[in-house]
C-alpha cells in the first residue's frame, strides 16, 4: 500500500458523496465502474492526490478531466501526478469529461481492455 496524505481525508469523503461528484463521474461510475469484475474504488488518496477512480488489484487510476485541465499550470500538475504514479506503478488512464459525454462506451472499452476484461 502506498502511503497517503491523511489531510485529504475530509476531501476525499466529501467528493465521494454523489451530490459532490461531477455529472462524468457519476455516469462512468454507475454505468460500468461500480458493477466491473474489478473493485474500483473513488476518491482514493495516493500520496499527497485524490485519484478519480482507482483499482488496486490492476494499479490502475482512472482520470476525469474537465476544461480547467488545459491550463497550463494544471497541465504541468496532472503531468506531476501522473509520473508521481506511475513511479510507483500505478498505470493511469485520463479521459475528458466530453469523451465520457459523447463516447462513453468507447472509454468502457478502453478501461474493459486496460483491467482485462475486453
Amino acid at each position: 500500500m502506498i502511503p497517503y496524505n491523511a489531510d485529504n481525508l475530509k476531501y476525499a469523503r466529501k467528493n465521494r458523496k454523489q451530490r459532490n461528484a461531477t455529472k462524468q463521474e457519476g455516469i462512468l461510475w454507475h454505468t460500468y465502474l461500480k458493477k466491473a469484475s474489478y473493485h474500483f474504488y473513488r476518491q482514493y488518496r495516493v500520496g499527497d492526490y485524490i485519484l478519480d477512480f482507482y483499482c488496486p488489484k490492476k494499479h490502475l487510476a482512472i482520470e476525469l478531466d474537465g476544461g480547467q485541465h488545459y491550463e497550463d499550470r494544471a497541465i504541468a500538475y496532472d503531468r506531476e501526478r501522473t509520473e508521481f504514479l506511475t513511479e510507483r506503478g500505478i498505470s493511469v488512464l485520463r479521459f475528458t469529461n466530453d469523451d465520457i459525454d459523447r463516447s462513453l462506451y468507447a472509454v468502457i472499452d478502453r478501461i474493459r481492455k486496460k483491467i482485462g476484461e475486453g
